[in-house]
Order: C-alpha cells, then structure tokens, then sequence
C-alpha cells in the first residue's frame, strides 16, 4: 500500500476510535465536560489539564478572526481553524459550526462532511436563525437537516456524533409560560431525527434542568457559566455533558483588558501572574507532542 493511502488508512480508524469512544463519554455515568477553545494553543492547555475531548466555540473562533458571531465568518476559514485544532492534539474533537451555514439540508450535509474531513468527530448544529421575526428554523427543516447530516456521516465511515440545539431559551423565543413545552418539542424532535444529545442553552433553573433531563430521556447538554448550578450539581440532575461556549475565551480577552488597564494606571504587571512560561507553550505546541501518529 502507497504510504499516502496507508496514512488516510490510519487516520479513518483513528477517527472511528475517537467517535465511538466520544460517544461513550456522554453515557459513561460520568458527567462530560467541555471548556470550549478557539485555537490550537487554548486547545491545547484543555488537553494537557486531562480532558479527555475538546470542543471548540464557534463565538470564539469567529471572535479570533475578527468577525462577530452569528454565521458571518466564512464556513472556510471556520473549517480550517477546527482543521488545526482537530490535528494538533490526541483527543476527540467536536466542532460548533452554528447552524450549518445555510439554509438547505444540503448545506448541512456539506457542512459535516467538512467537519469530518477536518478531523473532528463532532458538531453541533442549533436552530437560531438570528431573524427576530423568525427565530428559529422550522422543525420540518431543520429535521431534513438532521437527517442529512446522519446520512453524510454514514457514507464517511465515521459515526459522527451530533449535538442538536434549539435556541428558545437562549434567544428567549415566545412567552417564557410556553418555552419549556416549545424545548421538549423540539428537543424530542431532534432525538429521533438522529441526534447523539440535545442541548438547551440559556436553561439555569436546576428544576427545569432535571426535568428537561427525565423527559428527553437522551443526554442533554447544558451551558454553563456564572449563575449557573456547579458541576456537581448537574451531575445529580442527569445531565450528560456541560460546555461554557465563548465563555473561556470572553474571560481571557476580560484578563487581557485588567491587564491593559494596570498597565496604564499603575504601570504594574500583577496580571501577567500564572500565565504558563514561553517553555511550557513551545513544549505544548511542538510536533511531538501535537502529533498522536504521524498520520496528518
């Protein structure tokens, strides 16, 4: 066999390996936990803290590149980052590439395709449409979409596992009385359309959590920053797996501007302290440690 076809050889079953045991960690009694990142280097400094997966912050990535969130970067540009991320690390990878950049079921099919040939054996695909006149994506959409993610995924060979998310609590969708039924609607619809777990960001209240958790009866996502229940406590809800989204990446631009502020005030650099040495990231960012096979 030609080295080229044996190297993409070894890398479709190391990311059939990953998928799968991806897929365990949401069922695995353990709770899953994903402190989103946005390039190679935060991603690597999730994997050496003993993560066993990373996820990436579509926020996040299109933040590093200069564009606002919401669709607006280029689906290129956000491929290539999760690309970087996927190849410099030993671990699972799961991609947020928002809605799937664009509205037909055949983008979203493109849009796993890319993600599978990137190198992660995740994505998550929510349902915000970003229009306040029309906040999310009709169920019937955005089910065909579903479905022809699955579909993209099983002709790959890679069981790519799916995190489906509906924004009605996030964005707020309709009157708060009705939100809940709305959620397990379409959360329900999601599940047997072929989602691996659902996620309702903008969800907090630990009651509503546990209840959410008992009738999806799937793992459930939640996300999680300041206000929201502890780790522990989620655990104890049922919930599968917890990420932060943008958050790690917000608070590491808040650390920048404390600093840029010291700075100017006090001339001081108390903010620089704790940040890991100029040795530790090259140890980090080198071949040998972001290589796993020699495969990419």
């Amino acid at each position: 066999m030609l080295n080229a076809e044996r190297r993409m050889l070894i890398n479709l079953e190391t990311r059939k390996a990953q998928a799968h045991s991806f897929r365990a960690m949401h069922r695995g009694g353990k709770i899953l936990v994903l402190p989103n990142v946005w390039d190679v280097a935060s991603a690597r400094i999730i994997e050496e803290a003993g993560y066993g997966a990373i996820a990436t912050t579509s926020a996040g990535v299109a933040f590093s590149l200069g564009y606002p969130d919401g669709q607006k970067i280029l689906p290129a540009e956000m491929l290539a980052r999760v690309a970087r991320i996927a190849n410099a690390g030993k671990v699972p990878v799961t991609a947020d590439v928002e809605a799937g950049y664009g509205n037909r079921p055949e983008d979203a099919a493109r849009t796993a395709r890319g993600v599978l040939e990137a190198g992660a054996v995740g994505m998550n695909l929510e349902d915000g449409t970003g229009d306040p006149a029309h906040p999310l994506v009709d169920l019937p959409l955005q089910l065909e979409k579903i479905h022809a993610i699955r579909e993209a995924a099983l002709k790959t060979g890679v069981p790519l596992v799916l995190n489906a998310r509906t924004d009605v609590y996030l964005d707020q969708v309709g009157e708060p009385e009705a939100r809940y039924e709305h959620t397990v609607k379409r959360l329900l619809a999601f599940r047997d359309a072929g989602a691996d777990c659902v996620f309702a960001p903008g969800l907090r209240d630990p009651q509503t959590i546990k209840q959410l958790v008992a009738e999806v009866q799937c793992p459930l996502n939640i996300l999680a920053g300041s206000g929201s229940p502890s780790i522990s406590d989620l655990q104890e809800l049922g919930v599968a797996r917890v990420s932060l989204g943008s958050g790690p990446m917000r608070a590491t631009l808040g650390l920048l501007r404390r600093m840029a502020e010291e700075l100017k005030t006090s001339g001081t650099y108390q903010s620089l302290d704790g940040a890991p040495s100029h040795a530790e990231i090259n140890r980090l960012l080198s071949p040998a440690e972001t290589d796993p096979n020699g495969a990419h």
